[in-house]
């Protein structure tokens, strides 16, 4: 059976801007990568409807289609993209050493290099309203979907310092703010919090989720209840952003690659290196501060470039 296992110079674990990114580097420098795209391919950003601040594109484009622009390219130089979920890992530690990984539970693969691009899933209430109108005002990104909502009223669901600074954000853009914070009290830093009570069009109310988010193809309004009182109203907006927080997906990694706390990978230095050597990570799997598709491609483009050099100092 050893036989009839694949050899790969280099693997990519994950599609979206960093491993499509990574894959046409990788290809360029004749590493003849094999991208395996996980059950969403393209990522993310193939959940947004209008992506508008990704360079070249002047007029903006849609986020299915620019994952499309970016598989296609990739593909031009030869990289081989196959759906399919990695299952397994078993990254070898030393330099030079072989990793293996399962995919589909059942198909083995051997790689000199891995770079790994699985990406971070937003998290959600789980409302059906709110998967129903996730790209018709549903957003859990401000910086991304913000611009579209000039001038306009918008609720920014979350306590934290995320929520803080996409409710600042989103204050210097649409006409109102309205925060909702589960509890009496913001989680938030105080320099946040502070930055939030001396924005005077946010409003934040306390004790407050949603109950249901009103629209037929498009947010028109929310209703919320107050969890103390059980009083119930509706609050009249165009832009509902989530900010809840992310969940890395490096549930296949736990023991394997050093993460943080919550569950990012962590990387050496400036680098992509893991603790493993010969294994990189890219894109949002190790971002948790900016999480843009532009900056999951420039560390896309990084680990391939550490990828050929890891490969190079083996020779």
């Amino acid at each position: 059976m050893a036989e009839n296992i694949e050899r790969i110079k280099c693997l990519i674990i994950g599609s979206g801007p960093a491993g499509y990114t990574a894959a046409i580097y990788a290809a360029r420098a004749d590493m003849k990568p094999v991208i395996y795209t996980g059950m969403q391919m393209g990522g993310q950003l193939t959940t947004t409807t209008e992506v508008d601040n990704f360079p070249g594109y002047p007029e903006g484009v849609d986020g299915t289609k620019m994952m499309d622009d970016f598989k296609n390219q990739a593909e031009r130089f030869g990289t081989d993209v196959r759906f399919g979920v990695v299952t397994k890992v078993d990254f070898s530690d030393k330099v030079g050493g072989i990793h293996k990984v399962i995919v589909d539970e059942v198909t083995e693969i051997e790689a000199e290099t891995v770079i790994v691009s699985t990406g971070a899933t937003a998290k959600y209430l789980g409302l059906e309203s709110e998967e129903r109108l996730k790209g018709g005002g549903v957003s859990a990104c401000a910086t991304c979907d913000g611009f579209f909502y000039k001038g306009q009223d918008v609720i920014v669901v979350g306590a934290g310092d995320t929520a803080a600074e996409e409710a600042t954000y989103l204050a210097n853009i649409t006409n109102k703010v309205t925060m909702l914070v589960r509890k009496d009290y913001m989680r938030a830093s105080k320099a946040m919090q502070k930055r939030v009570q001396n924005t005077p069009n946010i409003e934040v109310l306390y004790n407050t989720e949603i109950d249901e988010i009103l629209g037929d193809n498009v947010v028109e309004a929310v209703r919320v209840k107050n969890n103390k009182t059980s009083e119930k109203k509706e609050i009249p907006v165009t832009g509902v952003f989530i900010a809840i927080g992310h969940k890395p997906n490096t549930e296949i990694f736990k023991g394997i690659l050093d993460m943080d706390e919550t569950g990012y990978l962590i990387t050496q230095g400036k680098t992509t290196k893991t603790n493993k050597p010969g294994v990189f990570a890219a894109g949002d799997v190790q971002d948790k501060e900016y999480r843009q598709a532009i900056t999951a491609a420039g560390t896309g483009c990084m680990a391939a470039l550490d990828a050929e050099r890891y490969l190079g100092g083996l020779k």
